[in-house]
């Protein structure tokens, strides 16, 4: 009995390491762990968060003049008021001392995804009536800024809202949603 102990024990170190179980399953554990390292280094790089701004310092001095374009919207009581049929968009807009201007310049941010944001010029119709095509199909939560829009000149005034096309085609801008954050009627 002892020969056949022996001739085991021989027989099993006489076997080449990659023949056994344990040198692999040392060598599998770590290395699954660097290979969900890198697949996880690769979806940070090519997803990463557009939300956070990398030039916060010029963010923050930009505030000062929002707040003054809020605070002349509310001065002049300005107010628009919008609908989105199909891919078009109708804004009229009310106010006191209210220019005649022959663009306006609607932003469409989207709450979660940076690459989804554009731009609608809406042309002047008449008695502050203003229109637009839709480039891009909108649905779901949008944030709109309406401002005046003159092709170097920065506009005095601005207004916001939220926008969830989910629950209805119309939505109202004025004073108060700059105020209180974007409300949606």
């Amino acid at each position: 009995m002892t020969a056949n102990v022996s001739m085991q024990i021989k027989h099993g170190a006489s076997e080449k390491w990659y023949r056994q179980f344990w040198p692999w399953f040392l060598i599998v554990l770590p290395g699954t762990v660097v290979i969900a390292s890198i697949i996880t280094l690769v979806i940070a790089i090519i997803h990463s968060d557009n939300l956070v701004r990398d030039d916060y310092y010029k963010d923050g001095l930009a505030i000062n003049r929002y707040l003054e374009q809020d605070a002349f919207a509310s001065q002049m009581q300005l107010s628009a008021g919008g609908q989105l049929a199909g891919d078009s968009i109708k804004i009229t807009l009310n106010g006191t001392a209210l220019s005649k201007y022959s663009h306006l310049l609607l932003q469409w941010q989207h709450p979660t995804s940076e690459e989804l944001d554009f731009q609608t010029v809406l042309i002047n119709d008449g008695e502050n009536h203003y229109s637009a095509q839709l480039t891009q199909s909108v649905t779901g939560r949008w944030y709109l800024t309406l401002a005046s829009f003159n092709n170097n000149e920065a506009s005095d005034w601005r207004l916001k809202t939220e926008f969830d096309t989910d629950h209805t085609q119309q939505f109202v801008m004025d004073d108060q949603a700059n105020n209180q954050g974007a409300q949606t009627p």
